[in-house]
């Protein structure tokens, strides 16, 4: 199963991306021998539009080529609060049901559109607070690393 993020928003160049770039790449050397393929980030421009219900709806869009054929997980500080191994066994299942791709989205900073949320697999949110985009990107380059760790039984994960 392939595995994409898909990030509103570019991430410069610092220990932030440095990071992040640190925790995918363990995600594409770890994943192909479970049957997790990394695909990479991509980044598309936050919305241009004057009002932020535009924006989200603009963004969107952009997500939409991609989310129609893949399950879809969007980060959402209203969504579900999952333990890591409960990621990975939802992760694991998708998988194992023959699912070809799962993206990831990271909103913009007005979030998501309550249309895509709706129509999402999983709404995952990493806490009720607000997170710099930064610090998502790299929290969510670990779990994606981490699952792969905890599907294929590697002792990084502890319980």
């Amino acid at each position: 199963m392939r595995i994409q993020v898909h990030a509103v928003g570019r991430m410069k160049s610092g220990p932030e991306k440095t990071l992040a770039d640190h925790y995918f790449d363990r995600l594409a050397k770890a994943g192909p021998a479970i049957g997790l393929e990394f695909e990479g980030v991509t980044e598309v421009p936050e919305g241009r539009a004057k009002n932020a219900d535009e924006r989200k709806r603009e963004e969107a869009a952009r997500l939409a080529p991609l989310a129609s054929e893949s399950i879809l997980i969007l980060l959402d500080e209203r969504g579900k609060n999952f333990t890591s191994r409960q990621l990975s066994e939802r992760i694991g299942q998708w998988r194992d049901a023959g699912e070809r791709r799962v993206v990831v989205a990271i909103g913009g900073p007005d979030g998501h559109p309550e249309e895509l949320r709706s129509k999402a697999d999983l709404c995952l949110s990493f806490g009720a607070l607000t997170w710099p985009h930064q610090l998502v990107r790299i929290m969510l380059a670990e779990q994606l690393y981490r699952v792969a760790t905890i599907l294929s039984g590697h002792p990084y994960h502890r319980d």
